[in-house]
């Protein structure tokens, strides 16, 4: 009887997730023709590493050297800025946005662009609260983590765009009636 207690909960907890809709996340499924890649990113180590991890994820070997064969992903820029929004009494400032802009570009392992240069721009707004400067430090510092984090998620959605693309182009030139 105790153990039926224990499964009741949790056959109701997966009961609920299914019918609200609720799937676990997939990794990308990305075109073999960028299936080896190197990946080039100027100035932020952060964005670099967590770029691999998900590139990896989804099942591309990433080189440390480009070459023959080995797609080129190349971030040229990744810079973050901090921009006031609004000021309260006495001239201080209460709000801050942290704004990430990416440039981005892929080459396919023979040169091709499959993907043309391209910007992300991704901002965060907060409160400032000039009582407490250690933790508004330590803010800015999960901001543009998250904001690393939001890159990357939009960098491989652009990567499985391709790959969707790819699949699509060939069934639509088959199609009967198109020349």
């Amino acid at each position: 009887m105790n153990r039926m207690l224990r499964v009741v909960p949790l056959l109701a907890i997966a009961f609920v997730l299914s019918a609200c809709g609720f799937h676990l996340r997939r990794n990308a499924p990305l075109p073999a023709s960028i299936s080896r890649m190197h990946v080039v990113v100027s100035g932020n180590d952060e964005l670099q590493r967590k770029l691999t991890r998900a590139l990896q994820n989804a099942d591309v070997t990433v080189e440390d050297n480009g070459g023959a064969g080995i797609a080129e992903l190349r971030v040229p820029v990744a810079t973050f800025q901090t921009q006031s929004l609004s000021q309260g009494g006495y001239v201080q400032i209460t709000e801050y946005a942290v704004r990430m802009h990416t440039e981005l570009d892929l080459a396919d392992g023979e040169g091709k662009v499959v993907l043309p240069h391209q910007s992300i721009d991704l901002q965060h707004e907060y409160s400032y609260d000039s009582t407490d400067t250690i933790g508004n430090a330590s803010q800015v510092t999960q901001i543009q983590d998250s904001l690393v984090d939001d890159t990357v998620q939009a960098v491989m959605f652009r990567l499985e765009a391709i790959g969707r693309h790819a699949q699509a182009a060939p069934a639509a030139a088959s199609a009967p009636g198109k020349p």
